[in-house]
């Protein structure tokens, strides 16, 4: 059997192995999704690919603990989460030491079939939307990022994240509301 051809407990009991190659299968299945939850949190992508490096590298220090009846999404999941929560304790320790402005979005979105305005308009879209998501209480950020950007299901999102079901389901309203709110000007200052 290939490395391709193998699923991710086998590959992480190859890495865990010292077999490089097999994490770094692990690595290029899984970037996308550990970027893409990183970028819902922080609201930068160049932040986000920083957390992502870091998430990897800490994954690859501890593949040796990793439990193979667990799935490694999940896993990656919760570094990656843990990443998040430490940037965003350096963020409040830079910003109150220095008084630094809160980081500029970094993602443009250009529709090569659209034109100047409507691509202005939509790329200014997606950044207040991405400054929505970022500036949403961590609570309700990762429930809203793993149910909506990475299509976990309720059952999943409640045992990587350790709450119940039931609190997920809350969650995910209060982000919704929270947003809406956001997004329609209620709370224009903090977006």
């Amino acid at each position: 059997m290939t490395l391709a051809d193998a699923d991710d407990r086998a590959l992480a009991a190859r890495a865990q192995a010292g077999e490089q190659a097999a994490y770094a299968m692990l690595m290029a299945r899984h970037r996308d999704a550990v970027w893409r939850l990183a970028r819902g949190h922080v609201g930068d992508a160049d932040e986000a690919l920083d957390i992502t490096q870091d998430a990897f590298v800490a994954a690859f220090a501890a593949i040796g603990r990793y439990d193979g009846s667990r799935p490694f999404r999940a896993w990656m999941a919760r570094i990656t989460l843990n990443k998040c929560r430490d940037w965003a304790r350096r963020r409040a320790v830079r910003r109150f030491f220095t008084l630094a402005k809160p980081i500029d979005d970094a993602v443009h979105v250009a529709d090569l079939t659209a034109s100047p305005e409507d691509a202005l308009a939509s790329a200014e879209g997606v950044t207040r939307i991405n400054a929505a998501i970022a500036a949403l209480p961590f609570n309700l950020k990762e429930v809203l990022l793993l149910r909506t950007i990475e299509a976990m299901s309720q059952a999943d999102t409640a045992i990587l994240l350790g709450i119940s079901e039931k609190a997920v389901e809350t969650r995910l309203y209060r982000a919704r509301a929270k947003l809406t709110e956001m997004l329609r000007g209620g709370d224009d200052d903090r977006v």
